[in-house]
């Protein structure tokens, strides 16, 4: 689950240290380039090109997993780990091979969370909306990612305390625009319960307009970048929102109940950021349909 776990950097003073002696230019133009040459062997070929036998399901008919996924993690893992030695990955297609790695997001080495293929459901279908996800903690604190849409062109990068960018250029979310409806991401109808697909109904107000989301990567970028105001997402695997929460953060966003992120392992109630101060309201509207708590994820403020 990801959650705040303490209220300043300042209370881990090894994680400090590190950022500041680890997380330099170096790195993070070196993950960059992992994560495009990651995205060039092994996604971007396969792009409208994947075979039927190339495409599994894992849980459900609609949770889809390709080879493309699988060498793409396998290309990450490899290449991160040798980036920072004594690092641990923790990837999603590793964790549904083996549930019990996802523990080393609770371990005290620096841990990379990758989700190779988000949105493969879109990948599958030859739409464009996806996305390759790379977070790095230290102590349960993120303290940068990276979000690439290799099909879009596009590279957003957080680092805690230093901002964002999309293809270097800042990332500022601002409040929304006065008058218009909120334009709100929400779960997918095919990943939610019955309990959340009702309190979800709260947010079919006036001045709301909830839709099912896409790439939970390509989401948290749209409220960094103003195109989205808020997501509320009802499930909590890190590889999904680790990389997100903190690009929202450094570009302004916040969060109804955490002041910042931090990642362990475990599921939990729900992600809800948004942009300018509407995070709160936006739970409370969810809520009143007498659903259980659900928070909205990304919120930027102006």
């Amino acid at each position: 689950m990801i959650e705040t776990k303490t209220e300043s950097i300042e209370d881990f003073p090894t994680t400090e240290d590190f950022l500041n002696t680890h997380i330099n230019h170096k790195l993070v133009t070196g993950v960059e380039d992992i994560v495009r040459a990651a995205a060039a062997a092994e996604i971007t070929p396969r792009f409208r090109q994947l075979a039927a036998d190339e495409i599994e399901e894992k849980s459900a008919p609609h949770d889809l997993v390709t080879v493309a996924d699988k060498r793409a993690e396998e290309y990450l893992t490899r290449e991160l780990a040798a980036l920072l030695p004594g690092s641990v990955v923790v990837g999603e297609e590793a964790v549904a091979a083996d549930p019990g790695s996802y523990e080393a997001l609770q371990g005290t080495a620096p841990v990379w969370i990758v989700d190779p293929v988000d949105g493969t459901r879109q990948f599958v279908h030859g739409d464009p909306g996806f996305c390759t996800l790379v977070a790095l903690a230290l102590d349960g604190v993120v303290l940068a990612s990276w979000t690439y849409a290799p099909a879009l062109d596009e590279m957003a990068v957080a680092v805690r305390g230093r901002g964002a960018r999309l293809n270097g250029e800042v990332l500022h979310a601002g409040p929304p625009a006065p008058g218009t409806d909120l334009r709100v991401a929400t779960s997918h109808p095919d990943f939610t319960t019955d309990e959340q697909k009702r309190s979800l109904l709260g947010l079919r107000t006036d001045g709301v307009a909830p839709r099912p989301c896409g790439s939970a990567g390509l989401e948290y970028l749209g409220i960094a970048r103003g195109t989205v105001d808020a997501i509320a997402f009802g499930w909590e695997l890190a590889w999904d929102h680790a990389a997100g929460i903190l690009l929202v953060e450094e570009a302004g966003g916040a969060h109804p109940r955490r002041k910042r992120a931090a990642v362990h392992g475990g599921a939990g109630r729900g992600h809800h950021p948004a942009r300018g101060g509407i995070a709160g309201r936006l739970t409370r509207t969810a809520e009143s349909s007498g659903g259980p708590a659900y928070p909205v994820l990304g919120v930027a403020i102006g």
